[in-house]
């Protein structure tokens, strides 16, 4: 059963060092130790390679390589929808943002301010819209897709913290999408704008998107600062079912739209497994 107790050694843990040490494994090239591992994560997890362009684990020179393996676009149809799932994953929570509230477990909201970083323009946008929380478990495909066709109009980097956003903490630590490092990305659609927000978390070596590249910098203590990248003279325009970002092993993403833009696909509930290009929502006429 979940107590409070269960996640108070996530405050003691040295999370950046982890996360650090992490990532340098997982981009050296290592050769047999490379391989060993990626074997060794395909048989505990049971992921299935024969969804992948390359099968072959002895393809991947880096873990890297490995976690964020291209599928076979056959394994993941795009369904006739407005709204796709972006991720492989799971759903945490889904359904509809009171005033500023966002559901983050049972008992637990934060606030779309905090989400995005103290820019209360910005958040006004989403109050009483709908929001979406998807889990991306290790074993899962780990890269992001548009949910929708839609224009980059700015990208923020927010600093924060890495707790793991497994269920289990997502229950026990206030505020964790909030606080956990993130890069919420902005666009523009036909029906108004919305938000991915990718979450980093305790081993997540980094948040890279398909126009920049890694996102987060090398983490400090001294990097503390918000940053952020306008692209309203770029016609940086994306089709649904288009790659945007990608994350290395578990994180989570959030997606933020307006008041009366969308119905959820009623078959979406907490805790149900989701696949990358199946129905998520369909457009609300106004």
């Amino acid at each position: 059963m979940f107590t409070a107790l269960s996640v108070f050694p996530q405050y003691l843990l040295p999370k950046q060092a982890l996360t650090e040490l992490a990532g340098k494994f997982a981009k050296a090239n290592a050769g047999r130790l490379t391989t060993f591992a990626i074997r060794r994560f395909v048989r505990h997890y049971r992921v299935d390679m024969g969804e992948a362009i390359i099968p072959d684990i002895h393809g991947y020179r880096t873990f890297n390589e490995f976690f964020t393996r291209a599928l076979l676009p056959e394994k993941r149809p795009i369904a006739q929808a407005h709204y796709i799932c972006p991720i492989d994953g799971a759903i945490s929570q889904l359904g509809i943002i009171r005033s500023n509230q966002i559901i983050q477990a049972k008992g637990r909201d934060y606030m779309t301010t905090a989400l995005m970083g103290g820019d209360t323009e910005l958040a006004e946008k989403f109050h009483d819209g709908n929001f979406a929380t998807l889990y991306l478990s290790p074993k899962d495909y780990h890269r992001v897709h548009m949910p929708c066709d839609g224009r980059l109009t700015r990208m923020i980097y927010i600093p924060g913290t890495l707790f793991s956003v497994n269920p289990g903490t997502v229950r026990g630590v206030p505020g964790l999408f909030a606080r956990n490092e993130r890069v919420i990305c902005v666009f523009e659609s036909e029906t108004g704008p919305f938000v991915l927000v990718l979450v980093g978390a305790t081993i997540v070596g980094s948040i890279a998107t398909v126009w920049h590249g890694v996102v987060n910098p090398r983490r400090s203590a001294s990097v503390r600062e918000i940053r952020e990248w306008r692209y309203d003279a770029k016609d940086l325009t994306f089709e649904k079912g288009d790659e945007m970002g990608r994350f290395l092993l578990g994180s989570t993403v959030v997606m933020l739209f307006p008041k009366n833009r969308l119905s959820f696909n009623p078959l979406w509930t907490p805790g149900r497994t989701v696949r990358f290009g199946e129905m998520m929502a369909m457009k609300t006429d106004l």
